[in-house]
């Protein structure tokens, strides 16, 4: 079958094994993303939209429907559909002390839920990563955080089991457990971190409202103290389009050839 195509980067292809509403709903969500359709903007009706693609009704409302389950439209009838997405905004300098004050700014404009709080034998990853025995104990907590009522972040911690015992529950759901280490009077010194990206499988996708198979931002990171002890091991899965990270880059000079060079840590944005 011949593409039908609307200009060089809008195409749909019927000849793909991927449906063509699904197509649909990542152009449109892209443009969303991108900001081409802002936020509180109206996104061009169903009968253009099956005009410009041509493709049927059942197509767009598909499409507009995925949109919307995922937040990033709301759909009035008689009203169109109106983008409800907003631009993640930068919150941090990008340094040390900037992690910790994302992580505070975070606390401040959204709500957490804690799924589960317990205290259990480290897994084997736990164990390497915290420099712990085998058979140690450790606090494990999982957390949702939201931001105007959507959840952005699946959060799983594990801490050694004598710094979990500085705090209780009811501390985890007002305070960022940065924080709370910290209040327990260790000092933080550094951070090992590796972000990758992944799918949503039936926990991650359920928690963040999310179909499973959904591409999700996870970010892996081990916390150390002045005393280069592994305090925190941390997983978090972010909805990308609720969460980015940012880096800033400076142009160095090399011996044969100039690089780029980041000197510090990413900094967290989020919407």
């Amino acid at each position: 079958m011949a593409e039908k195509t609307v200009t060089h980067k809008d195409t749909i292809d019927d000849s793909l094994p991927t449906p063509l509403y699904h197509q649909l709903y990542v152009l449109i969500r892209e443009k969303i993303y991108s900001g081409v359709y802002a936020n509180a903007t109206l996104i061009p009706t169903e009968k253009e939209l099956e005009m410009m693609f041509d493709v049927s009704r059942i197509t767009v409302k598909r499409s507009l429907d995925e949109l919307a389950k995922e937040g990033l439209v709301a759909r009035q009838g008689g009203r169109g559909t109106t983008v409800t997405f907003n631009t993640p905004v930068s919150h941090s300098s990008g340094n040390m002390a900037g992690l910790i004050e994302d992580m505070q700014n975070i606390a401040k404009e959204t709500s957490v839920t804690i799924i589960e709080f317990d205290y259990v034998k480290a897994p084997p990853l736990t164990v390497d990563a915290l420099k712990l025995e085998p058979s140690a104990i450790v606090q494990k907590a999982i957390r949702i955080r939201h931001m105007n009522d959507m959840p952005f972040s699946y959060v799983i911690t594990y801490l050694p089991e004598d710094i979990g015992r500085t705090f209780k529950y009811e501390e985890l759901e007002a305070r960022p457990i940065l924080a709370l280490i910290e209040w327990s009077g260790i000092a933080i010194a550094r951070a090992r971190q590796t972000i990758t990206a992944t799918l949503a499988d039936s926990a991650t996708g359920a928690a963040l409202k999310v179909n499973i198979g959904s591409p999700l931002l996870k970010v892996t990171r081990i916390v150390y103290d002045i005393n280069d002890r592994p305090v925190e091991y941390i997983t978090i899965f972010y909805r990308p389009d609720h969460y980015q990270l940012n880096l800033d880059l400076s142009r160095e000079k090399g011996d044969q050839a100039n690089f780029w060079s980041t000197g510090q840590q990413a900094s967290a944005t989020f919407s």
